[in-house]
């Protein structure tokens, strides 16, 4: 029997590079160093895409802790990389290898299957089939309990999340990246929470609390009483794998 693996790496922030069997995949990838106070250089530069194969780089939307014009210059080195974008992303020159998305899509390129579904910020979220692998992007789908919200916004926010995993929630996936921002104080967790009980995705990543690495622990004890695996994050770079039979 074939091990299907995904060998996973936390760039920052919403930002990662997932590599399966036979694809490169780069989620929401932005030059953080020039936007926080980090010791060191860009992570992927173009010289890194110059020999790779079947690379997909998805941006869920243009906000500037998600997307960063510069994945177009990795292009340069591999003019075969193809790149999934959120149609509220600018594009001055369209070209065969920029696929532009709007929610509740679907579609193939080459040899994965891309579904996209909405979000309750800007953008989509991204549900891709690749290698035997389900994996769930879901940008800044997250359920946005602000304190300082009326209870009307709150209700709102609530009941957007909520409606939008309905549309998800019968599908299997094997990793699902999912925000849990420290900016909404005790509510940080919320929408991890019941994506993990409502979807229970084999591996939950979280992702979206910026240079704040004490949070995916918090947040795994904070689920612990569900039967979801959350994944290791302790700093950036973290690397881990997640294989399938």
């Amino acid at each position: 029997m074939s091990i299907n693996k995904a060998y996973i790496t936390h760039l920052f922030h919403s930002s990662f590079l997932v590599e399966t069997n036979n694809n490169l995949l780069v989620f929401d990838y932005f030059d953080y160093a020039s936007h926080y106070i980090i010791k060191s250089s860009k992570i992927l530069t173009p010289e890194f895409f110059s020999d790779k194969q079947n690379v997909y780089v998805f941006v869920s939307h243009s906000h500037k802790d998600h997307y960063d014009p510069l994945i177009f210059k990795w292009e340069e080195a591999n003019p075969k990389i193809n790149y999934i974008l959120s149609n509220d992303i600018k594009i001055e020159k369209k070209k065969p290898n920029y696929h532009i998305v709007d929610k509740y899509e679907s579609f193939s390129i080459e040899n994965i299957k891309i579904s996209t579904f909405g979000s309750t910020d800007l953008g989509v979220s991204y549900l891709i089939k690749v290698d035997g692998i389900t994996i769930f992007h879901a940008g800044d789908l997250n359920w946005w309990c602000w304190k300082n919200d009326t209870i009307e916004d709150q209700q709102k926010e609530e009941k957007d999340f909520k409606e939008e995993l309905d549309k998800i929630k019968e599908k299997k996936i094997d990793i699902a990246f999912v925000p849990v921002d420290p900016r909404l104080d005790e509510n940080y967790y919320l929408g991890g929470e019941y994506f993990a009980k409502t979807i229970m995705p084999k591996l939950l990543v979280p992702m979206h609390f910026s240079d704040k690495f004490y949070i995916p622990k918090k947040f795994k004890k904070k689920i612990q009483h569900l039967d979801v695996k959350v994944a290791p994050i302790t700093e950036r770079k973290r690397n881990f794998i997640y294989e399938t039979k």
